[in-house]
């Protein structure tokens, strides 16, 4: 019988009313926190980096749904060009500006000119970046340091040109689009959880010491995403077979999220003024594992590596030069008309 009670020890009224409580004391805690912080959208002016395709992109369409002033940088010209006529931003009439923001220069130019338009800047969306799929041996010091520029230090270059601006006005916000592969190193993507590690890390901490200058930071963690950008990154190896698992992937419904989703819930987080955001159920239930048994969670990521495809072949191409029957096929024309809406082509 005592072991019975250890077991199932009996909860008293007490007990149930005091645990009531405390979740109560939560819930409230939480409601004044997301109204304290909770951060209006509408007339304030958004820049966000990498924002002419993919994920930016969709962004920019629901910061404009909201009444916010968009500014969208990119290093592609045709692209930033298709962006400003798009059908659910024309009207909102954003301010694109060519840039490659791996050059410090530029990222303080970009800055300058929004705010020499606007008159202002209040929330900087970090969301430019790229990524090389392959294995380890093919990747050349040259890899880490061009995905390092454009994921770690293109972010980093812009928090610094706008943080005098914020400083100025008293307030600002900043969201930078982290990933999953900065929780968790993925097969075959190491020059990009490596950026993503340190941008994670980067994040964080300035999040912990702009706060008590009224600077808000968001960490956005996005699993798997619809948005067609599959076919620009760039693959080594293999390059069929290393594009159709990324690729699938990247399509298939309960592996990825919807792109126009993932961007309404990280507009809303930043609205609330969340510290952090994971999306996707996926990917919270993976970063908590990895949190609570973080040996076993790298040890299936070294059984999965075995699966992946081997080779030596050190020539990178992109995505869209790696298309086979089985990219073309039902599961990726998923991805295919994500690219047709998101501007990736």
């Amino acid at each position: 019988m005592k072991n019975r009670e250890l077991l199932f020890p009996k909860v008293t009224t007490q007990t149930a009313l005091m645990t009531a409580a405390g979740i109560g004391l939560i819930a409230l805690a939480r409601a004044v926190y997301v109204r304290i912080n909770r951060f209006e959208l509408r007339d304030k002016v958004v820049l966000i980096t990498g924002g002419s395709r993919g994920l930016g992109l969709e962004l920019a369409r629901v910061l404009a749904a909201k009444g916010a002033k968009i500014a969208i940088c990119a290093r592609n010209e045709n692209q930033l060009e298709k962006a400003e006529y798009d059908e659910e931003l024309e009207k909102a009439g954003i301010f694109a500006i060519r840039a490659d923001l791996t050059n410090e220069l530029e990222a303080r130019k970009v800055v300058d000119e929004v705010i020499n338009h606007f008159g202002r800047i209040d929330l900087l969306i970090n969301n430019a970046g790229t990524m090389i799929v392959g294995p380890e041996n093919l990747m050349e010091i040259d890899d880490y340091q061009q995905v390092m520029d454009a994921n770690l230090w293109s972010a980093l270059y812009m928090m610094k040109a706008a943080l005098p601006h914020f400083r100025a006005q008293g307030e600002g916000h900043i969201a930078n689009i982290c990933s999953i592969g900065g929780k968790i190193a993925v097969p075959h993507m190491l020059p990009y959880s490596v950026s993503k590690f340190a941008m994670v890390g980067l994040s964080e901490g300035m999040g912990v010491e702009l706060k008590k200058d009224n600077i808000h930071v968001t960490t956005v963690i996005p699993n798997l995403m619809r948005t067609g950008s599959p076919m620009n990154v760039t693959v080594k190896g293999k390059h069929e077979s290393e594009y159709e698992w990324f690729k699938l992937a990247d399509s298939l419904p309960f592996l990825s999220q919807d792109a126009k989703v993932a961007a309404k819930e990280i507009v809303t987080a930043i609205e609330n003024g969340e510290n952090e955001i994971v999306l996707t159920a996926t990917g919270k239930v993976v970063t908590a594992l990895k949190g609570i048994m973080p040996g076993s969670i790298t040890t299936l990521t070294q059984f999965a590596d075995r699966f992946f495809p081997r080779s030596e072949n050190k020539l990178a191409k992109k995505g869209y030069e790696s298309e086979s029957d089985a990219t073309h096929g039902l599961v990726g024309s998923i991805t295919d008309a994500a690219a047709a809406r998101n501007n990736e082509y």
